[in-house]
């Protein structure tokens, strides 16, 4: 029975190994093919073939794009606005969520309904611009905060967090005379990283991939973030090789750059940061999207 269970359990990790390495060596692929298109010549990427390994090697798509000046102050925005969004969201949405996790807050049923009706039902886009330009926020920073710095999915992941942590907590604190803000931020926050971790993920993510909001409610170049100059770069090359009525395109344009290389391009340097914070809130993540389904 023993020889039967090892041999079952060496199986199974194989089996289980192996599934994983194709999975991850399928998640990874069209990362590094990208990775591959942005380093191979532009003229040679419309050809295709290329699977791990640029063909032609050349760093001139990273040239054509970083060569915008207008990209560095992009950067310097879209960081700015990653930081002070994120940071203002992860403190509203605690707030919130803190408040609609205690049993004594009267409004604490119709509040929550209120906000999972506004999950599938809003004004539309024509309103919601009407409404942000009333409010002044047109043509200003804020405008990438105060729409989405309250998040309702954000709201009720960290609810159920603070719902399976022990009321004693809670009730000891307020034994000490602490009161609902002391005990939020010096004793729930503290213990409740993982949820905060996998928000603010979410929420960073959120902030640094978007550009929408810069197209419809910013006209100063100064303001614009990363994603809508990296959009701009893309129409542009897009124009350049843009057959005329005859079907002919411009070799020349082709030899200086392509939509597909800058594509990849594009999408490797949007990419990068996120990786480079992804590794330190991964434990966070994983047990803050799990934990929060456990009860006392």
């Amino acid at each position: 029975m023993t020889r039967n269970r090892n041999i079952g359990d060496m199986a199974f990790t194989v089996l289980n190994t192996t599934f994983l390495v194709l999975l991850g060596a399928v998640t990874l692929y069209p990362f590094l093919n990208l990775l591959a298109i942005s380093f191979n010549d532009p003229l040679d990427s419309i050809k295709g073939q290329i699977t791990l390994w640029p063909n032609i090697f050349t760093i001139n798509n990273y040239k054509i794009v970083f060569q915008n000046d207008a990209l560095y102050s992009a950067v310097v925005m879209s960081v700015l606005r990653t930081v002070v969004g994120t940071s203002l969201s992860v403190i509203c949405t605690s707030m919130l969520a803190y408040t609609l996790s205690r049993k004594e807050f009267l409004l604490r049923k119709p509040v929550n309904l209120i906000l999972v009706i506004s999950m599938y039902v809003n004004g539309g886009l024509i309103p919601g611009y009407l409404l942000i330009k009333s409010l002044g926020l047109t043509n200003s920073f804020w405008v990438y905060i105060i729409p989405g710095l309250v998040g309702v999915f954000n709201v009720i992941i960290v609810r159920s967090y603070f719902d399976s942590l022990p009321e004693g907590l809670m009730e000891s604190a307020r034994i000490d005379g602490a009161n609902d803000f002391q005990i939020l931020f010096r004793i729930v926050l503290p213990v409740s990283m993982p949820v905060i971790a996998t928000i603010t993920l979410f929420i960073a993510v959120g902030h640094w991939n978007s550009w929408f909001d810069n197209y419809l409610f910013n006209t100063r170049e100064n303001l614009n973030v990363l994603q809508y100059e990296l959009m701009k770069i893309l129409t542009q090359s897009t124009a350049q090789v843009t057959a005329d009525a005859s079907g002919y395109v411009d070799p020349d344009a082709l030899r200086v750059t392509t939509p597909q290389s800058i594509r990849a391009t594009m999408t490797i340097i949007a990419t990068v940061p996120i990786l480079l914070v992804y590794p330190f809130l991964q434990k966070y993540f994983i047990k803050g999207m799990t934990v929060g389904s456990m009860k006392e």
